[in-house]
């Protein structure tokens, strides 16, 4: 595997051929992830749990009516796979017997119930073989149903959630198009992985941090029923819960060789620079940014006022500039750098992943606010999470910060408020009517460099 890894590391610095190369290799990659004989039978399967990410206390409610519409486990009742037909797509995990004719005994139960399978999986195991389907089953058939009807052809330990169009695409396919988008840029190794691994949470842990957990993470990583740890590229620990299904050997080690890669191939970021021409008729730049400008932002934050950069972060101005290697680090999301002619950052737009939703943040220096920055900003930040599917973004800030709201509510998405303390969180929503009926992002009209 390190070998595969190196190879595809060798590949995407050199020559243009390197998109039809890379999948290859990881092809090879996958192909060779045997599974192993371990699996855990002790627990059952749950429905999904909430996923707990960074979010401020303050926010904790804005994300319950992103919860209560989430069809999650089994028995969930969404429109999230439905069509028109009135069928469903379920993607579900069952284990049967080791034994000829147990599967086709269950596949001809789901037959009896007009269930349709798309596609199965088979993982054999020490004790049975893990199965893994995605079904499209007429809309009346609920999720507690799909496992009684599998329970009674013999399957144990059933797990089923509503799928969606997405998951259509066979799991090679999948994998290799994830495997490209990590080996491009560096922050998209968390939305990476938590596309291959469903539902879960996933924390990135520096190095001698609290009991030294990070530090005790062998090379190989390790799997622990629903807990994945592994050796996070930079130092300290990647995690990887997902408390309410067990990790399979062969996800462990699609997991482990997504790290890998990232590992291989160091800090990197698209290198795309946007230019944007004010109303006053100076020209700046749009550019991801990463911890290598850090230096640009701590010179950013002694230029801008305390007012400024209290509304920004909430609490004491003397700690602001310990944020910025966490806020520019691509594990925790993305973030944008507004730059001058002169190179001087003058504003930056965080983009921060917090498990089915995204905190949006902005700062922008005192004497360059009220000119469309912020605005600019919010646009791209948005556009960039709905297109990794993100369905909503939130922004933490203050009553009294009009800017903020202004720059929400231009926006032109259905938002919601909370306020809690004195804290507002603001909500836009990202699914696809309501980005339709917004308007375009401003970044959509400007040239590249």
């Amino acid at each position: 595997m390190s070998d595969v890894t190196d190879a595809v590391a060798h590949l995407v610095g050199h020559g243009p051929g390197v998109p039809v190369m890379l999948l290859a290799s990881v092809a090879a990659l996958i192909a060779t992830a045997g599974f192993h004989t371990w699996w855990s039978r002790r627990h059952g399967h749950a429905p999904p749990a909430d996923d707990t990410g960074s979010r401020p206390r303050s926010a904790a409610a804005a994300g319950s009516r992103a919860d209560d519409e989430a069809g999650t486990g089994t028995g969930a009742s969404t429109d999230a796979g439905a069509d028109a037909a009135g069928s469903a797509l379920w993607r579900m995990r069952t284990t049967v017997r080791d034994a000829p004719g147990s599967l086709a005994v269950l596949c001809a139960a789901l037959a009896d119930r007009r269930v349709d399978i798309l596609s199965l999986q088979t993982h054999p195991l020490a004790e049975g073989t893990v199965d893994e389907f995605l079904l499209r089953a007429p809309g009346e058939l609920t999720g507690a149903e799909l496992a009684g009807v599998v329970s009674a052809a013999g399957g144990d330990h059933t797990w089923t959630e509503r799928a969606d169009a997405h998951d259509l695409v066979d799991a090679p396919t999948r994998i290799l198009g994830l495997a490209a988008r990590t080996a491009l840029d560096a922050a998209e190794l968390p939305l990476a992985l938590r596309q291959l691994l469903g539902r879960c949470t996933i924390r990135s842990w520096p190095a001698a941090v609290g009991d030294g957990a990070a530090d005790d993470v062998p090379p190989e990583g390790a799997l622990e029923d629903t807990v994945l740890r592994l050796r996070a590229p930079e130092g300290g620990m990647i995690s990887v819960e997902r408390p309410y299904l067990p990790f399979t050997p062969a996800e462990f080690a699609r997991a482990r060789a997504l790290v890998e890669l990232d590992a291989r191939l160091g800090p990197r970021i698209p290198r795309s620079l946007d230019v944007l021409t004010l109303p006053e008729g100076s020209d700046i730049t749009v550019r991801r940014a990463d911890t290598r400008d850090v230096p640009a932002a701590k010179a950013m934050h002694e230029r801008c006022s305390t007012r400024t950069l209290g509304m920004r972060y909430h609490g004491p101005v003397g700690d602001a500039d310990r944020y910025l290697n966490h806020l520019l680090g691509p594990r925790h999301g993305r973030t944008l750098a507004v730059q001058t002619a002169s190179g001087r950052i003058v504003g930056l737009g965080h983009l921060l992943w917090d498990g089915d939703e995204t905190e949006v943040a902005l700062l922008v220096e005192d004497t360059w606010q009220r000119r469309g920055i912020g605005g600019e900003l919010l646009d791209r930040l948005v556009t960039m999470a709905a297109e990794t599917g993100c369905e909503s973004v939130y922004a933490v800030t203050q009553a009294s910060n009009t800017g903020m709201v202004a720059a929400m509510r231009g926006l032109g998405l259905p938002l919601d408020y909370q306020i809690e303390e004195g804290t507002l969180v603001i909500t836009a929503r990202l699914d696809p009517a309501a980005r339709a009926a917004a308007r375009l992002p401003r970044g959509e009209r400007i040239g590249m460099e």
